[in-house]
Parts: C-alpha cells; structure tokens; sequence
C-alpha cells in the first residue's frame, strides 16, 4: 500500500513538474508552409477569400462535422468573418488587410490564442503558390496542450499541410466539373421583389455579385422577410465599349414590400417575359461559357433577343444549399421574342367531277 502511495506521489510531482516547465516556456509561436496548388491565380484567391468556403478544405473542419459554423452577411473581403463552435471551444477569425489576388492578412482567436494569418497567392509553373504565415501567443492551457501533441509548431504545421492539399485536390475536382444544358423557350412569370442595384466594372462583377448577394439574404432573415423564389441577377445595362456594368441583386418576395427611403434596398417589379433557358450545373467561372452556348442556340434556331427584356441569372443552387461547387445551379434567361407560326399551306384536293343528267327531248305539244 505505502509502494503505491510513493508511486502515485512520484507521477503526481512528475506532472507538476511538466506542467511548471511547459507554463515556464515561451507561449508564442511562428509557422509557415506552402504548396503548389494546381489552379489560377484568380481562382485560388477567390476561393480561399470567402470563409464559407473553408468548411471544404480547412483541415480541422472537414474531419469534425459537428462543428456549428456561424456566417455574418460579410464573409469575403476585408471586414468578413466567422466563427465557430464545438463541444465548449470556440473560434472566431476575421479579415484585415485583402490585396486582391495577392495577398489577406487575417487574425484569429482560439479559446484564448490569438493568432496573424498572412496567406500569401503567386503565379508558378502548373499553378499558383500559396503560403501561410501565421504568429501568435498561446494561453496557459493550449500551451500544456500541445506540448503533449509535438508543440503547437508542429501541430499547426501539419494542419497546413493537409489544408493547402485538401484546397488543391477540391479545386482541381470542382472547377472542372460542370454541365451546361439548352433548357429550351420558358415564360419567366411576374411577381414583386426586393433588390439591390450598383453600376461597376466588367471585370468587378462576379465579386461584387458575390458580395452583394449574401448582404440581400441577410436583409431578409434580419426583417424576417419570407422569400418567393431563389435570388436572381438582373442585367440594367451591360456596355462593353465603356466596361461598365449595372446590375441589380434581387429577391423574389410574396407581395409587394416598400423599404423606407434612402436604403440600399429598394422595391422592384417581376416583369414576365418569354426567354430561352440555359442551366449551368458547376462553378459561376464557367459562367460566360454558357451565355454563349445560350446564345450560339439562338442564332442556330433562328431566335431574335429582344434587347427590351431583362437578362437574368436566377441562383437555384448556391453555396448555401451545398458546399460543393460542382454542384451549384444557374439558370441564364436571355429575353428572345417568340417565333411567328407559319400558316401552313392549304391544298384543296381536286373533286371527281358529277356526271351530267341525260339530254331528254320533249316532243311539242300540239295546241288544241
């Protein structure tokens, strides 16, 4: 019995004493890591830019599915953020600094450890380099923590490595994954909506879209607003001479709603047109692929646009509904005006002629 007592008083100095040498060291840390990914420039930088994204590679996320996500109406850019939370720890990240295509500056705090993230885009051979920096200070507990588990360098380490890996083989699949189908000529129905109108360049567009269309979502959960249809683009003015684009980001809503004046949000009206139909089944960069397949089917089958509708991209499937690009849904309505039936030419068979009566003679009749 006094055998075990030693023992347990041996392990339990032992323990002590690990933990006055790990509370002892230094608490800051620095790691960095790279790898090639084997997609654009463009493409990386946008992807990694919007937090919702992230459940799709960040390391520690795809292996815990019960982590609960939290997502403001800002998730891309500088000012985005999110955070999360699973079994009592809980995590916040937020953007600082987005040089685009180049480079973000993020900074983090994990139960208490605050962290920089510097993420870092360059063009090479067969891709895009991507490294990730990050320094910080880890607390008390995460400092015993991770002295059990190789150190927090080594740790953070690997979950780079499998991050930067788990980005490549996702945008390598789901960029290149997509379908696009000539649906045929569809009546785009009336109705009233909320929407959101800016004027920008040509090439701002997909990230303004982006930017604008989960900002209308939030407006609507915020005034517990019900939506009539999935979100859609609608296409004012697109001149390519002068590269200036205005579009409006709108939601359908079940009846007409008037929004107090000088908001970003306005009141709109669905004007019901008649269209050709495209669906784009994948990620919006393969967008411009089918507007003109869209429109290569209308010169093919003898369709006229009608310059006077509307040109609208209805999101049917978005990140929203699911994580996985390759999977989301577009439908392009270009506004074309409905082919003129030709009158069929009518042939009138010719009759079989009737046989004539036989010629009687008639004798005169005598006077009396």
């Amino acid at each position: 019995m006094r055998i075990l007592k030693y023992i347990f008083l041996l392990v339990l100095l032992a323990f002590v004493g690990v933990t006055v040498y790990v509370a002892t060291q230094k608490g800051d840390f620095e790691v960095s890591k790279s790898m090639v990914i084997h997609s654009p420039k463009s493409i990386v930088f946008d992807y990694v830019n919007d937090y919702k994204n992230w459940e799709t590679f960040g390391s520690w996320m795809t292996k815990n599915h019960d982590i609960t996500f939290n997502y403001p109406a800002k998730t891309m850019g500088a000012g985005a953020n999110f955070s999360w939370q699973k079994d009592g720890d809980e995590g916040f990240i937020k953007t600082y600094f987005v040089k685009e295509n180049d480079s973000l500056v993020q900074k983090g705090n994990f139960n208490g450890t605050t962290a920089t993230i510097h993420m870092k885009f360059k063009d090479t051979v067969g891709g895009t380099k991507v490294t990730i920096h990050s320094k910080g200070k880890m607390d008390l507990l995460t400092k015993i923590n991770t002295f059990f588990d190789g150190g927090m360098s080594n740790i953070l380490t690997d979950a780079f490595e499998k991050s930067l890996r788990n980005l490549d083989k996702t945008l390598d699949y789901e960029m290149k994954t997509y379908s696009i189908k000539v649906n045929g000529i569809v009546q785009r129905s009336s109705g009233f909506c909320l929407k959101q109108t800016v004027s920008c360049k040509i090439k701002s567009l997909s990230k303004n879209i982006k930017i604008i269309m989960p900002k209308m979502v939030h407006f609507f959960k915020k005034n517990q607003l019900a939506m009539a249809g999935k979100p859609f683009v609608q296409y004012e003015r697109y001149d390519v001479a002068n590269d200036i684009v205005t579009f409006s980001v709108c939601v359908p809503t079940t009846k007409q709603v008037f929004v107090t004046s000088g908001s970003d949000v306005t009141s709109g009206e669905i004007v019901p047109f008649t269209c050709l139909k495209t669906t784009l089944t994948g990620d919006y960069s393969h967008t411009q692929e089918a507007w003109t397949k869209a429109r290569k089917h209308i010169a093919d089958n003898g369709f006229q646009e009608n310059f006077a509708g509307k040109y609208t991209e209805v999101y049917t499937k978005t990140i929203d509904d699911i994580k996985q690009p390759s999977k989301w849904v577009t439908e392009i309505h270009i506004p074309v005006f409905p082919k003129t039936p030709v009158a069929e030419p009518t042939f009138v068979l010719p009759t079989t002629p009737a046989a004539e009566p036989a010629e009687t003679t008639t004798s005169p009749t005598e006077t009396p």
